[in-house]
């Protein structure tokens, strides 16, 4: 499983965090509503979970011209009579790897969001899969909208990263609250607008048949752990956004294909898919698709590898 570190820790930034003053204050839910950053909340948790406390941290602007400013970050946790958390903590810069555990008896998996994309995650004990209570889930750091749209600044205004943590609960249940994270404000625009799916148009290219043929789809199953580190084939700097489209250029001069997410219904994502080879044809095709955990043997042992499999195709 790759492990993932959005920013890593450079020197200088780890000793700016050594210098910098740090203020924390208790928060109510009503005080994450006033800050000009986006602070998630579950909207699925079970019954028995309670709010348990929140905090607001302000931290030193080192940003030059911004001397004297604060930035506020939140940490937030409920908790039931079992000693189960979850919990949500929020960093914007001089970030390194959740990812990790200590412990040698620890695993790594992954699932799809519908709000951050594909959420990487380790937990402990190993084995079991998503039945077996575990004693501790981390993911690793996602971005928010504001990040996203921030990507080109060298630090971020209201952009941030969030890591979530769970403890004495199933990877199940932990997915289930993640995928029901919502902006606290509620605003829909950032909370529960279409899915930053970040894949390659290429691999809805591979689903389409050519032109001179007439069956599709022709690729119903892809391998998305392949997908990621053929970089060859599957160049992800190629791809930029273009509005609500993802897209990516072709060899033909000009040409391009593209994607955009117009649904999404439990785990079942609905994308439109263009593609065009330089001239005034542009192919249009509808392609329904879930995201999937399978087990295959590699190499002659299991491997877990994360598919997008083909439910429905339409073309124009």
């Amino acid at each position: 499983m790759k492990r993932i570190a959005p920013l890593a820790i450079s020197l200088s930034i780890f000793c700016a965090q050594l210098a910098r003053s740090d203020e924390t204050k208790p928060a109510s839910l009503d005080d994450l509503k006033k800050l000009d950053i986006i602070c998630f909340v579950p909207a699925y948790l079970a019954k028995d979970f309670k709010f348990k406390e929140a905090k607001i941290i302000y931290e030193d602007d080192p940003t030059e011209g911004h001397e004297g400013q604060r930035v506020p970050t939140y940490a937030i946790e409920w908790s039931n009579s079992r000693n189960a958390t979850f919990s949500i903590e929020s960093a914007w810069e001089g970030i390194g790897d959740r990812n990790i555990m200590e412990s040698e008896d620890s695993e790594e998996a992954e699932f799809q969001s519908p709000l951050f994309g594909r959420v990487y995650l380790i937990y402990t004990p190993k084995g079991k899969g998503d039945t077996g209570v575990k004693k501790e889930i981390r993911s690793n750091w996602v971005e928010d909208a504001n990040m996203r749209a921030e990507a080109q600044l060298k630090l971020p205004v209201r952009g941030r990263y969030h890591g979530f943590t769970g403890s004495n609960m199933t990877v199940a249940e932990f997915e289930k609250i993640v995928n029901s994270l919502h902006s606290i404000k509620g605003d829909g625009k950032t909370a529960s607008g279409p899915p930053p799916l970040k894949l390659h148009p290429k691999i809805f290219d591979m689903i389409d048949c050519w032109l001179s043929d007439s069956e599709s789809p022709v690729v119903t199953e892809i391998n998305l752990n392949a997908v990621e580190m053929n970089s060859n084939q599957f160049n992800m700097d190629d791809v930029k956004s273009d509005g609500e489209w993802m897209r990516a250029p072709t060899k033909e001069d000009g040409g391009f294909m593209r994607y955009r997410v117009i649904g999404l219904k439990d785990n079942r994502y609905t994308v439109q898919f263009q593609e065009n080879g330089g001239g005034s044809l542009t192919t249009d095709s509808t392609i329904e698709f879930t995201i999937e955990k399978r087990t295959i043997q590699k190499d002659g042992k299991p491997a877990t590898i994360a598919v997008l499999r083909v439910m429905s195709y339409k073309s124009k």
